[in-house]
């Protein structure tokens, strides 16, 4: 049996044409036998140069034989691997997005040709001419926002492959995405918010779930999933394990969170656990805030969002998203000194940074701005219990000191 040949050896050799053609081992096959880069120069000393990048390269790398397949069989491979462990509605758009937007322009080169400079005259073209169908006077081009979601996508994909063997480094880490344009936030001021609160102690349907929300920051699908099994009526504690989602052709579904740090326990105000605790011994349902004709499911996320639109309507407030009262809640919490890391487990964000991100204009400058915006509507509303988890970390701190 042959020697195995370690990962960046190589050779040289003149070829009958007069060109210089070296070769390099950059993995082995199942049987054992090497895997070889071809690398070509007109002349021994460009060789000689080309050759050592590469050696360099590919040192400590031992590539899979499945290392020669095309990004579009990747892409493939590598959806169905992700199939257990994402949403049917996440993996459709997945599919989609790789289907008419990277496989016709980059699908049939092999996986380890792919390169920086391809993803880059991608994301350009994308820009330019992304839409499969424009509608007449739309532009033929991909929102910023949509090109770094097939960015993010095709990173995860492509690190996925290196990780496996197929790819001696992501090419995707050397491109930066397009910036997203985010929409602007549309926070209720103090006057606003009156309306607002005035508007939901008339109706004593949905009161209790606009008062957690406001007091809480939950995301749309996460208060509509909450059961009373994830509220600790002793400790006053809620805890945040599901979502509820459409699938496609619109059946609700009860999944995960969004990420793994989306599940998660948060102290609640004294008056919203208290709310929750009379709630509860009139309840005779599962869920914390069921349909209201239906006590043994959920609250349909659809219907939540129509009574929040026919509230504003009522009270002649702006026509503000829903996920614009979880964005007034970080924004008071940041701007009345809550710390960025402890916002963003009470909200469920992977990383502080991300908080610091989405919220910056509670920063410098526009932190007075927000002060104005925001002002004490929730101590007025809540009184001074507003800020419950500063008082369960220091209480924590202290226990530990």
């Amino acid at each position: 049996m042959a020697k195995r040949r370690p990962s960046g050896d190589g050779m040289v050799r003149k070829r009958d044409d007069g060109r210089w053609e070296g070769r390099i081992v950059v993995g082995h096959k199942a049987n054992g036998d090497s895997i070889f880069r071809y690398i070509y120069a007109d002349t021994q000393k460009e060789l000689t140069a080309r050759l050592r990048q590469n050696i360099e390269f590919y040192q400590g790398v031992d590539l899979t034989e499945q290392s020669r397949i095309t990004l579009a069989e990747w892409l493939d491979q590598w959806l169905e691997q992700m199939t257990p462990v994402l949403r049917p509605s996440t993996l459709v758009s997945y599919r989609s997005d790789m289907d008419h937007h990277v496989k016709p322009y980059l699908g049939e080169k092999r996986i380890t040709q792919v390169t920086a400079s391809d993803l880059r005259k991608l994301y350009d073209t994308l820009k330019k001419s992304g839409k499969v169908k424009p509608r007449p006077g739309q532009s033929r081009g991909l929102s910023s926002t949509t090109v770094h979601g097939i960015h993010t996508t095709l990173h995860h994909a492509l690190k996925s492959a290196q990780e496996q063997g197929l790819l001696p480094a992501n090419p995707a880490d050397e491109v930066e995405p397009p910036k997203i344009v985010r929409k602007s936030m549309g926070i209720l001021n103090d006057e606003q918010l009156e309306r607002f609160k005035e508007e939901i102690k008339k109706d004593d349907i949905w009161h209790d779930f606009f008062y957690t929300e406001l007091t809480t920051g939950l995301r749309l699908g996460e208060i509509c999933g909450l059961m009373w099994t994830d509220f600790d009526e002793r400790s006053g504690t809620l805890k945040v394990s599901r979502t509820l989602h459409k699938e496609k052709g619109g059946r609700l579904v009860v999944g995960d969170t969004k990420t793994y740090t989306s599940t998660r326990k948060i102290v609640l105000p004294n008056s919203t656990a208290q709310l929750l605790r009379e709630r509860k011994k009139k309840s005779f349902s599962p869920w914390i805030f069921h349909d209201p004709l239906r006590p043994e499911a959920p609250v349909n996320p659809s219907s939540a969002y129509r009574q929040l639109k026919a509230i504003l309507k009522q009270a002649d407030l702006p026509d503000i998203r829903f996920h614009d009262l979880r964005h007034t809640f970080a924004t008071h919490a940041l701007a009345s000194g809550v710390d960025a890391k402890t916002l963003a487990g009470i909200l469920g964000h992977t990383k502080a940074s991300f908080t610091l991100d989405t919220y910056t204009h509670t920063t410098g400058d526009m932190q007075k701005r927000a002060a104005e915006i925001i002002g004490g509507f929730l101590t007025d509303y809540l009184g001074e219990e507003m800020a419950p988890w500063q008082n369960a970390e220091n209480a924590a701190m202290a226990a530990s000191t």
